[in-house]
Formats: structure tokens, C-alpha cells, sequence
């Protein structure tokens, strides 16, 4: 360890180390609450606070969030080690709920942006930690104390330091993160606005039905399991961004259920698989490849007839026009649903098979580069947070 730099365990360098309350909440007054959504991206935000009832349970004044605490998300799986500094005091009393756990800092001994600095340091291990045996998604105060050790140099000045180095690469770093972000939006709207624009409503437009010659959903009966076989796939396996089936959880169906479905129930080359429930509905699927594979009532099939483009017609699907059919069209409480009746009367324009295959071969060629550019962006973001991690690393071993 460089000299001057000590390491110790997390508990010994806090004056206070622990969770929040139980709110009994309420609509208005009483005081603010800071729970696992406010904790993101190493920053606190108080829009998805609650308030608490002060009059069913006093909250004592160590658990009231002050300048220079570090928030801990110490529940759930996902959720689990995220960390944040709070700068700055909360402009009115607030604390935080059970599922977060505060972390004080000694007085005198840290500078304040170091001490957050050096916590976001341990996230991931903290992460792990949660993530142990058995599913285990609690971190008991215990273990956040004794098990993960910090390093830090005595002197404050030194301290201070490093947290001007830090505070002056990351804002270049968010800076540069922001600019990545929002090309990759625009990549993205660039692609939409085109899709929207070919398919701008049409007079000449006919149900969904006159362009297949099979509509369909999957079998409505729980199909038996095996431990080999043929996979079958749920709506969870629709990967949304990319429109195409992950394989790689689904569970298999034995050989012998597959060969007794009907032929409209084995998708093949050309077919289009539609979401048609909850929060994935109105997902098209082009078929590309031969595989056998079978389906759950959740997804629709569409096999267009000889004289409609495939490609097209999951581009048509697609489109911001005929989803907004569909959500339109869509019944149920709890989760919505596109039946096989709105599926099949879904209005696409009625266009000549040359001229399908030519707005096909278009937005293939955007969609195309709009994947090459998300695909840039995103190894600018995944380089950008390897690059924060990296600085940090080096930080806190005394190489800055």
C-alpha cells in the first residue's frame, strides 16, 4: 500500500452505519422518504420519494440524511449495492426507508466527495455480496460494515486532491456520455420517422387477412414439458429492440407434441411471429431461418400469401400506424391483448408485390445502418463506464 494510505474495514470509518425506518405513509405532509428509486446512477433524486407519518413513528435524528451521506440500497435483486452521495443537504427533513441503509462518514476524517467517491469504489463487490447463495437478495448491515475494506489516504489535502481529478474527468466523461446517448436516440428516431413515413395512411387499405393465408396464435392448452425436445417460446423470449426470438432460455416440448400440431402451428421460413399481450404487445418477428420451434398462445402467426413480400409486411406490422391499431384494439384489465379477430382485420396498405419488395430493400438498408450506429454508440457508453471504473481504480490504489 502506498505510504501514507490506510485500509480499513467499512464499519470502523463511520460514525453511523444503518437502515432506514418502516414508513407508515401518507398522500401529504409528515417527511420526506428516499427509497431503492431514488438511488440510481450514483445520484440521489427525490421525485419518487413518499412521505412518512412522523406522528405514528418518530424518526431520531441519526436517521435524518444529512450533506456528505452515502445511500445504500441494501434489498432486491437489481437494485441490490447501488450507492450515491448526497452533496448536498436536503432542503427539508428527510430520511430514508428500510430497504436503504446510510453510511456516515467519521468526522474529520474524510473529505466529504472522497468518502462517496470511495464507496462507489466497493459497488460491485457490495452487489455481489447481496447476490450470494441461495438467491440471497438482503444485505445485512453486518456484512456492509465488516466485510468490505476501504483504502484512503490520511491526509485530507490529498483527499481533496484526487476528488478534483475525479470531479473534473467525470463531468467530461457525463459530458461525453450525454453526446453518445443522445446520438444513439437519434439513430434510433431516424429509423422510426422513415418507417412512419412509408407507411402514412393510404386509401387503399384492407384487412391484414386478404394479404395471408394464415393467421393463427399458439396452442391455448399448457404444453408438456421434457428435458429435451423442441423449444417452445413465450413472449419473454421476444427480445423487443431486436425483433428476434432468444433461444438461448427457452424450455423444450417433447418431438411427439410438436409433430401433432397442426401445420399453421409450426412456424416456418417467411412467417411472422406478433406479439399480441402486455407490455411486449405488437412485436413482429420475421422467421428466418428453418428451425422447428413452436409457440404459446401469447404470439401470434402470420403467413402471408405468395403475393405479399414477408419483409414488408413486418415492416407494415411495425409501423407506428398499425401498432397504434392494434393498442386501440386491444381488451382486458389487467393486461392487454390483441385478439385473433383485431390481429386479422389490422389495416396495411395494399400495395403491388415489386413495389412491397422496394420499401422492403429501403428500410432493410436503414435499419441496417441504424444498427451500426447503435452499435458505436453503445461501445462508446460501454467505453465511457469502463473509463470511470478505470480512474477510480486508480485512484484508490494512489496512482493519480
Amino acid at each position: 500500500m502506498k505510504k501514507g494510505w490506510q485500509a480499513k474495514k467499512l464499519g470502523e470509518v463511520c460514525s453511523f452505519l444503518n437502515r432506514g425506518i418502516s414508513p407508515s405513509y401518507l398522500d401529504d405532509g409528515g417527511i420526506c422518504v428516499l427509497n431503492q428509486k431514488c438511488i440510481r446512477h450514483h445520484r440521489v433524486s427525490y421525485e419518487p420519494s413518499r412521505r412518512h407519518d412522523v406522528r405514528a413513528k418518530k424518526v431520531g435524528n441519526e436517521r435524518l440524511i444529512q450533506a456528505g451521506d452515502v445511500l445504500v440500497n441494501s434489498t432486491g435483486t437489481g437494485t441490490l449495492g447501488r450507492v450515491a452521495q448526497l452533496r448536498e443537504a436536503p432542503l427539508e427533513p428527510t430520511t430514508v426507508d428500510s430497504h436503504v441503509t446510510i453510511v456516515r462518514p467519521t468526522p474529520g476524517k474524510f473529505h466529504s466527495e472522497f468518502f462517496g467517491y470511495m464507496l462507489i469504489v466497493i459497488e460491485d463487490a457490495i452487489k455481489e455480496a447481496g447476490e450470494g447463495c441461495g438467491g440471497q437478495t438482503e444485505l445485512a448491515r453486518s456484512v456492509l460494515a465488516e466485510k468490505f475494506s476501504v483504502h484512503y489516504p490520511e491526509s485530507l489535502p490529498e483527499q481533496q486532491r484526487i476528488v478534483g481529478i475525479l470531479d473534473e474527468a467525470f463531468e467530461g466523461l457525463a459530458r461525453a456520455k450525454a453526446n453518445a446517448e443522445k446520438n444513439l436516440q437519434n439513430a434510433r428516431a431516424l429509423f422510426e420517422s422513415h418507417l412512419q413515413s412509408v407507411f402514412t395512411r393510404r386509401p387503399d387499405e384492407v384487412p391484414l387477412l386478404e394479404l395471408a393465408s394464415e393467421i393463427t396464435d399458439g396452442d391455448h392448452s399448457p404444453p408438456p414439458k421434457a428435458p429435451t425436445g423442441v423449444p417452445f417460446i413465450t413472449i419473454s423470449d421476444i427480445v423487443k429492440r431486436t425483433r428476434e426470438v432468444d433461444f438461448s432460455n427457452t424450455f423444450t416440448v417433447p418431438a411427439e407434441y410438436f409433430r401433432k400440431l397442426k401445420p399453421n402451428k409450426k412456424p416456418r421460413v417467411g412467417d411472422i411471429l406478433y406479439t399480441v399481450t402486455g407490455a411486449t404487445l405488437g412485436i413482429p418477428v420475421l422467421v428466418k431461418e428453418q428451425r422447428d420451434f413452436c409457440f404459446q398462445r401469447h404470439i401470434g402467426l402470420v403467413r402471408p400469401k405468395p403475393v405479399t413480400d414477408s419483409a414488408w409486411l413486418t415492416y407494415a406490422l411495425l409501423s407506428p400506424q398499425v401498432f397504434r391499431q392494434a393498442t386501440i384494439g386491444s381488451t382486458g384489465a389487467a393486461q392487454k391483448t390483441v385478439s385473433l379477430s383485431v390481429l386479422r382485420g389490422l389495416k396495411v396498405p395494399k400495395l403491388a408485390l415489386p413495389q412491397q419488395k422496394r420499401i422492403a430493400a429501403q428500410l432493410d438498408s436503414i435499419a441496417e445502418e441504424t444498427q451500426r450506429l447503435e452499435c458505436v454508440y453503445q461501445q462508446k457508453l460501454t467505453a465511457v463506464n469502463e473509463l470511470k471504473m478505470s480512474l477510480l481504480h486508480q485512484a484508490f490504489n494512489g496512482e493519480l
